[in-house]
């Protein structure tokens, strides 16, 4: 069961006796318990509204106590619980309200404790299929699916058999097919998100060698969060890029 923290995400809560420090100030007061945290992590807790911490004129952030304590909450629910920002934000808008919340039991951090939890993408799932069933989704033909996997757009998993990411890119590269677009052509989409999935290993890559656990749990919930972030740039990019607003 959750406490309500005191305060809410900035609002000018902070009394005039709460000392107001620097972003570097509460990156290391959270160190202690959340190694694995940084200021770009903070940053985007702001950007996606969750905290609020004042600014000085000069457009520096300054947080307080209560600031520090709702971050640390936020931090506390991503690791020992798994919940998205979304669930995270309704759970911290009713606790402000005074109502109570249950969170569900942190099952996967014990079971990886207990050395029997396994990565999603390990285990055997429904949505993964087989080639005739990747030709069928994609409509195309065997011909066009060894093409695609020669210029490394698509590629069997270890185990065999295609995962709903997969899917998903084949249906794409079929997509842009008919606007005339091969797979040559998209060779350098493919190289760039190779390097982009390049910056997310290097900043998870500590995280998982860490002898915390929970930290290296935490690792692929955190390679999750870049990877939106990084298509979300991706797709603002190229909007400016063309001058084009998509709805």
């Amino acid at each position: 069961m959750l406490r309500t923290p005191t305060g809410g995400a900035g609002h000018g809560t902070a009394t005039a006796g709460d000392r107001l420090v620097s972003i570097g100030t509460v990156l290391n007061q959270l160190r202690d318990e959340f190694p694995e945290v940084t200021i770009s992590k903070i940053r985007f807790l702001e950007a996606e509204g969750l905290v609020e911490p004042r600014r000085t004129a000069s457009g520096y952030r300054k947080f307080s106590p209560q600031d520090v304590e709702r971050l640390a909450l936020i931090l506390r629910m991503q690791r020992d619980h798994y919940l998205p920002l979304k669930v995270i934000r309704e759970h911290l808008d009713a606790l402000a309200r005074g109502e109570q919340v249950k969170l569900p039991s942190p099952s996967p951090q014990r079971d990886l404790l207990d050395g029997a939890w396994e990565p999603e993408s390990d285990r055997p799932t429904a949505a993964r299929v087989g080639r005739a069933e990747l030709l069928a989704s994609a409509e195309v033909s065997e011909e066009e699916l060894a093409e695609w996997e020669s210029y490394g757009l698509i590629a069997a998993g270890a185990e065999g058999g295609y995962d709903a990411e997969t899917v998903t890119v084949a249906r794409l590269v079929a997509d842009l097919g008919r606007f005339g677009l091969e797979p040559r052509h998209l060779r350098a989409v493919k190289a760039a998100a190779d390097r982009e999935a390049g910056l997310v290993e290097q900043v998870v890559a500590p995280l998982r060698r860490h002898r915390n656990p929970q930290t290296r749990a935490h690792a692929e919930a955190t390679a999750r969060e870049l990877a939106g972030l990084s298509v979300r740039l991706h797709a603002a990019l190229v909007q400016t890029a063309l001058g084009i607003r998509l709805q």
